[in-house]
């Protein structure tokens, strides 16, 4: 049963994996829009695009010439923000400290049809992109130089993606990332105490209650987290606790591509467009420690919020409070869900 409190007034919603709070303001999805709308863009793109430097063939802008690949195809990001060939130094001046960060940066293209995105793709094809995660994950973090590996994906334009091809991202490096310290710590803190899985743990309780599920199979669970900030914001979580990708058996890869084809092409059905968003995994370090606490899941952050053209602005109070949103976590479960 729904808490009618949490659906009807503003309140504070804590999110176990940060630390931190999220205001949530259910009243205010009843007022008029008057702001800013995105311009729509559903135009199909033609399976081969002649001027994308990601398509099969084609040549980069630093002159290296793309394999004929036929499905997926990875290769050093020709303008990574991590570079991994430089003296490590540290500042300390005062209140003014910085040190060197080194790492590798990847891109991971997840087709060479350039008309595809995720949603377009079938669970066996989106295996072969999880297949390509895990050696990556595997070969970056024999690394000993490389402690943190994150893979993430920035769908459209108005997430800042420069080009349409479907493809992500691999960035790894030398210390955690702030996001991933501070799931790092609540994660260790909580494990540390009831020698559980803090997302395990999380996950029965959502399993009982079976208010934000979205889907499920036999290995993972799809949910809106009761402490998401976009509007739609989805989580993946394997049931099972694993602390990275790598310890998923062949069969619990295919349940993943499954909860990742279900879940995005629900998106592009929710406002009949094809959804952009930012996607990304988080797990264990790659350091020396055992990492027992971890337990690995993928998050989606759709900006849009009441259609295809309007987008959710994170200003005002949210840059100098606290993240804030209107609709209800619960409320987006069902928007969703009649998308299956």
């Amino acid at each position: 049963m729904e808490n009618t409190n949490l659906q009807e007034y503003s309140h504070k919603r804590y999110n176990i994996l940060t630390g931190e709070w999220v205001l949530v303001s259910p009243h205010r999805a009843k007022r008029p829009w008057q702001g800013q709308s995105e311009a729509i863009n559903n135009e199909k793109r033609p399976t081969y695009d002649a001027s994308c430097y990601l398509c099969a063939g084609n040549t980069r802008i630093n002159g290296e010439v793309n394999p004929a690949y036929k499905d997926v195809f990875v290769f050093t990001n020709d303008f990574a923000a991590l570079q991994n060939d430089f003296p490590i130094f540290k500042v300390n001046d005062g209140l003014l400290k910085a040190r060197s960060e080194t790492g590798i940066c990847k891109v991971i293209c997840f087709s060479p049809d350039h008309s595809k995105s995720l949603a377009d793709m079938s669970s066996s094809e989106i295996q072969k992109v999880v297949f390509a995660w895990q050696k990556e994950y595997t070969q970056l973090g024999a690394n000993p130089n490389i402690n943190y590996i994150q893979i993430f994906e920035n769908k459209g334009a108005v997430m800042g993606c420069s080009n349409p091809h479907p493809h992500g991202q691999i960035w790894s490096q030398s210390t955690l990332p702030n996001e991933v310290d501070k799931k790092n710590t609540q994660q260790l803190n909580y494990y540390n105490k009831n020698k559980t899985s803090l997302l395990g743990d999380y996950l029965a309780q959502e399993l009982e209650k079976k208010e934000r599920i979205i889907f499920e199979n036999d290995g993972f669970i799809v949910l809106v987290p009761f402490w998401a900030i976009w509007p739609f914001e989805t989580m993946i979580v394997p049931k099972k606790h694993q602390a990275n990708i790598l310890e998923m058996n062949k069969e619990e890869t295919l349940q993943y591509a499954e909860a990742i084809s279900v879940l995005t092409k629900a998106y592009d059905k929710l406002f009949n467009t094809s959804f952009p968003y930012s996607s990304g995994i988080h797990q264990a370090p790659t350091d020396d420690n055992a990492n027992k606490h971890w337990h690995w899941h993928m998050s989606f952050y759709p900006p849009l919020l009441r259609s295809a053209s309007v987008k959710k602005f994170m200003v005002g109070y949210e840059m100098f409070g606290s993240p804030q949103r209107d609709i209800t976590a619960e409320q987006a479960v069902k928007m969703i869900k009649d998308c299956l």
